[in-house]
């Protein structure tokens, strides 16, 4: 288990239990803990429902050209967003803190 930090829209701080052993992401850890994040396409980067702004300085990999391509067409999009659903559960995000996007 890692800890993981999610920055609600209405700005509330939820610290949250995210297991490394189940291949899951942030979408599905969100979406587990009842958060406002659709994840419409289920995880396969088409549709930026689950879209979320990575807060901290936790290093993850490249965006893949269907992220990038997805965030291209999104609303809301800054530098430091990413989309939940790539961002894979692996001890080296242990920390993480990420403010969903409106």
């Amino acid at each position: 288990m890692i800890k993981v930090t999610v920055i609600d829209r209405d700005g509330k701080t939820h610290l949250l239990d995210a297991p490394t052993d189940m291949n899951m992401n942030m979408m599905e850890v969100c979406k587990a803990h009842e958060l406002p994040v659709e994840g419409t396409c289920g995880g396969m980067a088409l549709c930026a429902s689950c879209q979320m702004y990575l807060e901290s300085d936790t290093a993850l990999p490249e965006q893949s050209d269907a992220e990038l391509a997805m965030l291209d067409q999104a609303f809301h999009v800054k530098d430091n967003s990413r989309l939940g659903c790539q961002i894979r559960i692996r001890e080296e995000i242990d920390g993480i803190v990420v403010r969903l996007a409106p």
